[in-house]
């Protein structure tokens, strides 16, 4: 591994190729926050992917792409006179420190429950922080790992479940509501009673450690593979898929199963 000294050297090599190519490069130079901001998402999306298929190489890379729109955001603040990348490096070492009493002050934590406990108090006494205890929650989010923030700021607040286990008794509260609004042909109210269904599971995946939105993810990749299975064996039985029964179908879904895909 590089040593303190080699991690510096090679951050203000980053930064001296960021200055250059704001200069020379006619598309870099043309950059503004708002053009950055869709490919932002792009990157923070790849590296999530990498992640979920636990791919260090690719981890690395797709850091490196987030690590360069980090360090492009500050250098277009550098050239407004409003901020450069020490103002982010060290307002960053600054919340970190107050965010962290039990390492950088008199308070004490032995245990990351501890430490959870606490955080949300820490952050609406942050200056400039939080006003509630939602606030923090960006509006942006997907749906999906927005309800997930929500439940978990919530807990840290002190709001949640005595006993896990009784979380299933809401879920399954929420699948009759949801069943009777669907026999009432209701569209409006069987929508609603779907979103309360998604949040009692998302919060049943919180309270057991499931992060949902990687276990939906997972999912999604492991349907997209045996599909592909599905499809590519009825081509080499000379079928479309349209052509086939779903019996026919769900005979190659099992193969696909059984494959391990």
């Amino acid at each position: 591994m590089n040593s303190k000294e080699d991690k510096l050297q090679a951050f203000g090599r980053l930064l001296d190729i960021m200055d250059e190519l704001r200069i020379k490069c006619p598309w870099d130079a043309k950059q503004t926050n708002e053009s950055l901001r869709t490919n932002t998402i792009e990157e923070v999306y790849e590296l999530c992917e990498a992640i979920i298929k636990n791919d260090n190489r690719e981890i690395k890379k797709e850091l490196g792409d987030v690590l360069l729109h980090i360090v492009f955001y500050s250098k277009i603040g550098e050239e407004k006179n409003e901020f450069d990348i020490a103002d982010v490096c060290n307002s960053l070492c600054d919340k970190l420190t107050f965010r962290h009493p039990h390492v950088f002050g008199d308070s004490a934590a032995k245990t990351a429950g501890e430490v959870e406990q606490s955080w949300e108090q820490i952050k609406l006494k942050e200056k400039g922080g939080n006003k509630t205890v939602l606030e923090g929650v960006p509006a942006t989010l997907p749906a999906l790992p927005k309800a997930h923030r929500i439940q978990d700021k919530a807990r840290n607040a002190g709001f949640d479940w005595e006993q896990k286990e009784d979380v299933w008794l809401k879920v399954e509260e929420e699948l009759q509501e949801l069943r009777s609004e669907i026999k009432k042909m209701d569209t409006e109210q069987t929508e609603a009673e779907f979103g309360d269904l998604l949040f009692s599971i998302v919060n049943a995946a919180r309270l057991y450690k499931v992060n949902p939105d990687n276990a939906l993810e997972r999912t999604n990749q492991k349907f997209i593979r045996r599909f592909n299975y599905v499809e590519q064996q009825a081509a080499n039985s000379g079928k479309k898929l349209k052509d086939m029964t779903l019996a026919e179908m769900d005979a190659f879904w099992d193969e696909a199963k059984a494959k391990g895909l």
